[in-house]
């Protein structure tokens, strides 16, 4: 397991332990949803004081990063300020601004996508998109949503620019947890899944075009649909 960076033994103690963590949690140290170590454990690991250690996490909490939960300990809540404050605002927008979002970022990464996709990327998106079709015949709305923000989430991936990879994570919650929570009608499930199979095949083509169109209009279906 890897190890938490010792602080110096200096005034400002409390403040690089705050770093020190917050290198550790960033770093995958700590996986976003775990459970930390106990405070005596903690303690024990680092050779801090009670107080110090309860002031740095206390401030890791404020940040974002960190969530204590009464009786059950403290959470990672998430893996950097960025995505906290990213995912806090999204999660507080109006619906049709977080669907524009999620225009503007699909629509330029699924066009990068058909550009840049190698054949690994191409083969995941053929079997989650597989995937999805399994679980949405077997009327598990639940797990086609799940694996939709999946798929989503292997186009952004298949664009190869990496900023644009890590603002989409961040926001990854609020971009899709739109189309996996609406109730689909057969029909309009239908055409959902076919729109996926058209922004795949204009990937596959390295169509840019088509599949920023294609990307486009899977979101519109979402608006179209919430209108009714």
């Amino acid at each position: 397991m890897k190890r938490i960076t010792t602080p110096r033994r200096t005034a400002s103690l409390s403040a690089q332990l705050v770093d020190s963590l917050r290198s550790h949690i960033e770093a995958g140290g700590w996986p976003v949803g775990t459970r930390i170590p106990p405070e005596q454990a903690l303690i024990e690991e680092l050779g801090v004081g009670r107080s110090t250690l309860r002031e740095a996490l206390g401030a890791l909490a404020h940040l974002g990063l960190l969530e204590a939960r009464i009786g059950d300990g403290t959470y990672v809540r998430s893996s950097s300020e960025l995505q906290s404050v990213m995912v806090r605002r999204a999660s507080s927008a109006q619906r049709e601004n977080v669907l524009e979002l999620r225009t503007v970022l699909e629509e330029y990464a699924s066009g990068a996508a058909a550009l840049r996709r190698d054949e690994d990327q191409l083969h995941q998106l053929r079997e989650l998109l597989a995937d999805a079709d399994t679980a949405a015949a077997g009327g598990d709305m639940s797990l086609a949503g799940s694996v939709d923000a999946l798929f989503h989430r292997a186009v952004v991936r298949a664009s190869k620019n990496d900023l644009l990879v890590e603002v989409y994570d961040y926001l990854g919650t609020a971009l899709t947890s739109s189309l996996g929570g609406l109730p689909w009608d057969a029909a309009d499930a239908e055409e959902h899944a076919g729109l996926h199979r058209r922004l795949v095949d204009a990937i596959e083509a390295q169509d840019e075009s088509g599949a920023r169109d294609a990307a486009a209009a899977i979101v519109q279906l979402t608006r179209d649909h919430e209108k009714e």
